[in-house]
């Protein structure tokens, strides 16, 4: 059960005539248990009619002290708090900081290793878009079945992850230097049955939502996010590149081996809810290619490295030198990174996360002034953020 609690605010007009009537402002309160509000997270919204006027984010209700608790554990020790960011997307939050530990250390990944990081990324990508397109139907209140067909559809992941990392969500799966175990027997037979099905899900998903006149009414012209501000709030991912912006860490960085995937970067054109679905709709068949080549292309040969460059026999013992390192990714919902300073200890002098559902969180208000209050709470959905992100 949740508490809308209201405020009423008097506007009195004193230039017009006696006859008009005084017009009120509502300050409505959306939270932090909202079901809506995809965790506890609050909105201070204020009304005129229905219409937003102001919208203030407010966000700490699950902050968890994580960048404080990983300055105090080894640089191991908190790969595993990582899932907990976003615990959709793990794997996701695994590789970068891998990525940033790597670069610190001067660690080089094998081959084998790099192939199997971007198999279980573009797997997570496909998880949390999929995911993201059932919620937002909900969001809309339109019907419950998308998102049962997302869920369906996710399962099948799922299972190859624990079948791999032995978890299913909160996976722990990247080392520094590679991955924690190689893939099992029958992963490549379960994932080739996987990549050659999800276009075909992905069709029926869109014969049921991209044309529905439901969706397209709510969504079409709704919570636009201009080039410039989204571009000016150091906007990411696929909120990004909705609004027409061609930036994706994978192509900008080429990090891991992305460079010898041949995919493109979809781009939307108004930047208002329909693009930043359809924008994740385009993504998830990039993905399926990305996976396919993938396949063809993974060699065999170690899946973690055998030394690091500090000498260290297991990377899980090493003494990063005296330095800092941004590693950052493509995640699914934007450019996540890792920032670390190494003060010659076992343990990081200082550890930071750029997260983006926290930044992205940022220009909401840009985004709904001016629309319906049922309209804010899908332009919040299809920012599609994480409160463990948030928060930290």
């Amino acid at each position: 059960m949740f508490v809308i609690w209201l405020l009423v605010i008097s506007r009195t007009e004193m230039d017009k005539p006696e006859t008009t009537l005084d017009t009120q402002m509502l300050e409505v309160n959306i939270g932090p248990q909202h079901p809506s509000t995809h965790g506890v997270f609050r909105m201070n919204v204020t009304l005129d009619g229905e219409t937003v006027v102001r919208l203030k984010p407010a966000m700490g209700y699950l902050h968890r002290n994580h960048e404080k608790i990983a300055e105090g554990a080894s640089y191991l020790a908190s790969m595993p708090f990582t899932d907990r960011l976003d615990y959709i997307c793990s794997m996701t939050n695994n590789l970068a900081y891998a990525i940033a530990v790597e670069k610190l250390a001067g660690i080089e990944v094998p081959e084998r290793a790099q192939y199997i990081r971007v198999i279980m990324a573009e797997l997570t990508r496909l998880v949390n878009h999929t995911l993201l397109v059932g919620f937002l139907l909900n969001d809309l209140g339109a019907f419950f079945t998308p998102t049962l067909y997302a869920f369906r559809e996710r399962e099948k992941i799922l299972d190859l992850f624990e079948a791999t990392s032995g978890a299913r969500m909160m996976c722990n799966y990247m080392r520094f230097g590679g991955v924690k175990a190689d893939l099992h027997p029958g992963f490549m037979e379960k994932l080739k049955e996987i990549v050659e099905n999800y276009p075909r899900f992905l069709d029926e998903f869109e014969k049921l939502l991209t044309e529905n006149e439901i969706l397209m009414s709510r969504c079409q012209h709704v919570g636009i996010l201009p080039k410039h501000l989204a571009v000016d709030a150091s906007a990411t991912g696929p909120l990004l590149r909705a609004s027409g912006v061609d930036y994706d860490i994978r192509k900008v960085d080429g990090y891991s081996i992305y460079p010898r995937f041949k995919f493109r970067v979809p781009l939307g054109s108004v930047g208002d809810v329909y693009d930043r679905y359809y924008v994740r709709i385009l993504e998830m068949r990039e993905s399926i290619k990305i996976l396919e080549q993938a396949m063809k292309e993974i060699p065999p040969g170690e899946f973690i490295s055998k030394q690091g460059a500090t000498g260290a026999k297991s990377p899980r013992t090493f003494r990063p030198p005296k330095g800092d390192a941004y590693g950052r990714i493509e995640s699914p919902k934007g450019e996540l990174g890792f920032y670390l300073v190494s003060d010659g200890t076992p343990n990081p002098y200082r550890y930071h996360v750029r997260p983006p559902s926290f930044i992205n969180l940022t220009i909401l208000e840009d985004m709904c002034l001016g629309c319906k209050v049922a309209d804010a709470i899908i332009i919040l959905g299809s920012v599609d953020i994480v409160l463990g992100e948030v928060d930290r």
